[in-house]
């Protein structure tokens, strides 16, 4: 059984070993065959093509992570669509009608989910009507 698990488990150990030599291989070269020219702005941290303006502690909108985790929620669906479709074409019917009726409670909540993000304008990027102060009054007024 030893010898059956470790000759199966050698193209695995190939694999990783030959992907740590290309990736020691592509470093190294990359350090030896680059260019060693020190300079102010090469030493800067915002090494980019584009002076730096501003603070780097500015102020980033809250609208990005919102749509970030929104993008999370309602995006990671299809890993675990396309995995339940995987084994639903080749499973029993009571396993297919069983994960049927939970994969549809489970779509009826991200649909609500959605309705309720596009009502409430979670996507709107325009912060100067959705965060303006007499709007957010009007809204905790409602």
């Amino acid at each position: 059984m030893l010898e059956t698990m470790s000759g199966e488990l050698v193209p695995i150990l190939i694999l990783v070993l030959l992907a740590a030599v290309v990736c020691t291989a592509m470093v190294t070269l990359s350090y030896v065959l680059g260019p060693k020219k020190k300079t102010s702005y090469k030493a800067s941290p915002y090494e980019c093509g584009v002076m730096p303006l501003g603070d780097a502690n500015e102020r980033f909108p809250i609208k990005f992570y919102l749509v970030a985790i929104l993008f999370v929620l309602f995006d990671i669906e299809v890993v675990f669509l396309w995995s339940w479709l995987t084994v639903f074409k080749k499973s029993s019917l009571e396993f297919q009608i069983f994960s049927g009726i939970d994969v549809a409670i489970y779509l009826a909540f991200w649909i609500v989910g959605y309705i309720y993000v596009v009502r409430t304008n979670a996507l709107d990027w325009d912060e100067a009507t959705s965060l303006a102060p007499e709007k957010l009054g009007s809204q905790e007024a409602a």
